[in-house]
């Protein structure tokens, strides 16, 4: 039981993924991308900052965990709206046969992201006594995220409103309530985003339930925690590498064969991820968690940030990426805590039991993204038009080609 608490304790965040994509995606929709963007860092880096200054419970009880919850529901309230958002940014501002490439950045940043915090955090834990880093040593990384929100705002100040936005404002066509617009004119595409969200089922396995099933002692297996930590790092740093291929094979191929593929691919490659575990086989853990979430999960992972936003309209494109993503996110939340239930210590056949549930759920993502319309070929004002109808593949090879030479110069 303490282990399913401690796995669902990693739900909270996410619980208010949905109030901020409400918000938060009404915002980016209403008052521009730049602006939504810009929110949404500050609350993340206050609230971040916030848990290094949190009081402990030895100097004020129960207070400190209620406040450590309240700043996690903070983090995922403004997350929420920061991947739709900068999904869209990235997406609005792309050449066109390019947008695959340049929004497939967004989810570069955030393994980035994650390389560099266990670049500051897992040389903390082995350098510092044990007891000095317990003590206080553990707030470092978050008070640092001081620097990343000067450099951030320093950044974003700079960047300017994307075209796409732009126009509507001019045109004077920008939507007073795009949430209900989104509800109305694409609610399917939405329940497939939110299927295809589910996805989030293999950062789960590969880092949440993974770690548990590796180092907690009630499951037996006896990995050292100083040498699973670097196995989904590993996993990170080759994903920053692979992201920007993937990206730019999206605009060769399409969205929809590169999500099908790293759907069915990774979940495939959970059970060989967790046999690794279960026979304690570090290198060949090691050799898994590469080729499941550094290359194959990719497919999906470097595409979304390219393939929601197109399934949407410039007037409600925030707010319904948002909505869908992080309802299907948050579904996912607890799946730790599931795997936990149905495959506690001391059960047999725990990779075959997580790895079935855990493809199970990416072939429904897959489906997902197989029902989808097909999007990279079509242009940006014909985004969200369901009679839309998608660029010749000559005549699409031949813009794209012109979009590489013209940044090439």
């Amino acid at each position: 039981m303490a282990i399913i608490a401690s796995l669902a304790t990693y739900g909270v965040g996410y619980l208010a993924r949905p109030v901020g994509a409400f918000v938060l995606g009404h915002w980016g929709d209403t008052r521009g991308r730049k602006n939504v963007l810009l929110l949404c860092m500050f609350l993340m880096g206050l609230s971040t900052m916030a848990v290094g200054l949190l009081p402990t419970y030895h100097d004020i009880g129960y207070l400190a965990p209620a406040l450590l919850v309240v700043l996690r529901l903070i983090q995922g309230f403004a997350v929420a709206g920061e991947i739709s958002g900068a999904s869209s940014m990235i997406m609005e501002h792309a050449p066109f046969g390019r947008r695959g490439y340049y929004a497939s950045f967004t989810l570069q940043g955030v393994q980035a992201g994650q390389v560099l915090a266990a670049a500051v955090f897992l040389p903390l834990a082995y350098f510092m006594p044990s007891e000095a880093f317990t003590e206080w040593g553990w707030r470092i990384p978050f008070l640092m995220s001081a620097i990343v929100l000067i450099a951030g705002f320093i950044i974003r100040k700079e960047v300017h409103e994307t075209p796409a936005f732009v126009k509507e404002e001019k045109q004077d066509k920008v939507a007073k309530s795009p949430i209900s617009e989104a509800f109305r004119h694409s609610w399917k595409h939405m329940v497939l985003v939110m299927f295809m969200a589910l996805m989030n089922v293999i950062p789960v396995v590969a880092t949440i339930f993974g770690a548990a099933y590796a180092v907690q002692p009630a499951y037996g297996i006896g990995f050292d925690k100083s040498v699973y930590l670097w196995i989904p790092v590993v996993g990170n740093i080759v994903a920053v590498l692979v992201i920007p291929f993937i990206g730019n094979l999206s605009d060769k191929i399409g969205r929809r064969p590169t999500m099908i593929a790293g759907c069915l691919g990774s979940g495939l490659l959970a059970f060989v991820y967790l046999y690794a575990i279960s026979i304690q086989n570090v290198p060949m853990a090691f050799a898994a968690s590469i080729v499941m979430w550094g290359m194959v999960y990719q497919g999906y992972n470097a595409v979304f940030p390219s393939f929601y936003p197109e399934l949407f309209h410039t007037r409600y494109r925030v707010s319904a990426m948002a909505i869908a993503q992080n309802i299907g996110t948050m579904l996912t939340a607890m799946l730790p805590a599931l795997f936990a239930l149905v495959a506690p210590p001391g059960s047999d056949n725990i990779p075959l039991v997580v790895g079935s549930l855990a493809f199970f759920i990416t072939c429904v993502c897959a489906l997902a993204a197989y029902i989808a319309p097909e999007t990279h070929r079509l242009a940006m004002e014909d985004l969200g038009n369901p009679d839309a109808k998608p660029m010749e593949k000559e005549a699409y090879e031949a813009s794209r080609k012109g979009s590489l030479q013209a940044v090439s110069h």
